[in-house]
């Protein structure tokens, strides 16, 4: 459960006015329909969650302990770094002519590979050695920051205060980050 419940709140913290978010925004408007974009992120989220978490998975068996909880910190410290920091404009996948679900399933599988969480439910499922867990909750942590933009659009930035939760959660992951890194090397 704990593999679950920290994939969910990480990655619901993590994507809430991340690229990902504005990208199903932004074809949700261009294309006027919700559903196939929705299937689209919904199997691309699912898909990278699943390689992440085995990914994560296969390594719990070869580090003990403390690298694993270094490696968890680690991916908390990279995530708070990334909210805070400036990032590059969103791709808003102009020319791409295949079709809503496509191009949401393959924008957002490409835009979600190797980002902060992957890296995060990797973590998860290496510390945890629960991948089936830490996928699942992950994946819903995405679809419940994701979901809301597409039925909202522009919306929704006018209804949560996005650059604030933002800055809130990468301070708040660096600062957890920090703990268990130090916690990790023994030094708490």
């Amino acid at each position: 459960m704990d593999a679950f419940l920290t994939s969910l709140f990480a990655l619901f913290l993590a994507e809430i006015g991340d690229r990902p978010q504005i990208l199903c925004a932004a074809l949700a408007i261009r294309y006027g329909r919700v559903a196939p974009i929705i299937w689209g992120l919904g199997l691309a989220t699912s898909l990278n969650c699943l390689i992440s978490s085995l990914g994560g998975s296969a390594v719990n068996g070869w580090i003990s302990e403390e690298p694993l909880r270094l490696f968890y910190a680690l991916s908390l410290l990279f995530a708070g770094i990334g909210m805070v920091a400036w990032r590059r404009p969103v791709d808003l996948l102009d020319k791409w002519t295949l079709g809503p679900f496509w191009t949401s399933f393959l924008g957002l599988f490409i835009l979600q590979f190797g980002d902060k969480g992957q890296f995060i439910l990797a973590a998860t499922a290496a510390r945890t050695d629960a991948w089936a867990f830490a996928a699942t909750g992950g994946w819903i942590g995405v679809m419940l920051a994701c979901v809301p933009a597409l039925i909202l659009h522009e919306k929704l930035a006018e209804l949560l205060p996005i650059t604030v939760i933002r800055n809130t959660g990468g301070v708040l992951f660096l600062m957890i980050g920090a703990l268990l890194a130090l916690s990790a090397w023994g030094m708490l």
